[in-house]
């Protein structure tokens, strides 16, 4: 038993490190080309933890209208261990991007510190974005934001940890010392298919994280010995009446994250009073791939921009 449980977390390290030397490698030619198309503020370190440098790219309207502007925050996918802050680049992310933008919305994109075994777990990846969020609004004169209409979006593990970052009480996960005074606010949590608990493995069944040891580099152990740590890391545990509106985007034949997450999501949000919509896309894979999605991926972010904009620029 021993042996074998030696095996499983060699496998998950060697799995994470391959990832980590990925990463590496940088975003492609093609994003990065991609890139020079835009307004920004590039390599915006936002903390320092264990000797790494997390940092942001802030983009913004090319067109500044008057007065400060709103902001969304962007949390990239790739299983908690992997992927990068050009994941917003991804089809389903870039059309609204470009959206927001020209509605004279800022939109930040993080790298977090992604899941190492016996290193760092989700509640790292947690932290660092809700520290993300503390920097902007710490920092909002100085690059002209509006902090109180700040909203956060992302996919997948990002998906999840928009969820986290929008829902859970800031205080649950104290980051940065110099950062700590700060209590941001939400106004929209816009999640495309998201894990929404790990207190339910049902959710997972014949996806590829029905494994029980695919937990392990999450929290920190399987599920039977980190039950708190997995409740702390369920958005569903953290949906109040009062919490920022939510809009959940789910493709029903996801096989990686399945819309089993997004349809118990709806179902807690429903029981507590809480403001959430779910969007369908019909024969929809992870990341909306597939052929003859309905919506189509135009459609669909276009869908995802009109939710953010009515948040960020309605009157309180």
């Amino acid at each position: 038993m021993m042996k074998k449980w030696i095996l499983v977390c060699l496998i998950v390290a060697l799995a994470g490190a391959g990832l980590a030397a990925k990463k590496v490698h940088g975003p492609s030619a093609k994003k990065l080309a991609l890139l020079g198309e835009f307004k920004t503020e590039q390599n915006i370190v936002y903390k320092t933890v264990d000797g790494e440098a997390l940092d942001m790219i802030l983009f913004l309207p090319k067109k500044k209208g008057a007065g400060k502007m709103p902001v969304m925050l962007y949390t990239h996918g790739g299983g908690w261990g992997g992927g990068d802050k050009f994941a917003v680049f991804n089809a389903p992310f870039l059309d609204t991007l470009k959206i927001l933008l020209d509605q004279g919305i800022a939109c930040a994109t993080i790298e977090y510190r992604l899941t190492r075994v016996g290193k760092s777990t989700a509640v790292d990846c947690v932290t660092d974005c809700k520290d993300a969020a503390r920097f902007l609004v710490k920092n909002a004169a100085q690059y002209g934001l509006d902090p109180d209409r700040m909203g956060v979006w992302g996919g997948s593990a990002g998906g999840h940890l928009s969820l986290m970052t929008g829902l859970a009480d800031n205080d649950l996960f104290p980051g940065d010392k110099m950062l700590a005074d700060i209590d941001p606010k939400f106004r929209c949590i816009a999640s495309y298919f998201p894990a929404v608990s790990f207190l339910k493995p049902e959710l997972m069944k014949g996806a590829n994280f029905e494994r029980p040891q695919r937990v392990i580099p999450l929290l920190g152990g399987l599920l039977e010995e980190k039950h708190e740590v997995a409740a702390l890391l369920s958005p569903t545990e953290h949906i109040r009446k009062d919490s920022p509106p939510v809009l959940v985007l789910h493709g029903d034949n996801d096989t990686i994250l399945p819309i089993a997450h997004s349809h118990y999501f709806m179902d807690v949000a429903k029981k507590c009073g809480a403001e959430a919509d779910l969007l369908i896309v019909k024969d929809g894979g992870h990341s909306f791939g597939g052929k003859n999605i309905a919506p189509t991926m135009s459609e669909i972010n276009r869908i995802a921009a009109d939710f953010i904009i009515s948040k960020l620029t309605a009157q309180e």
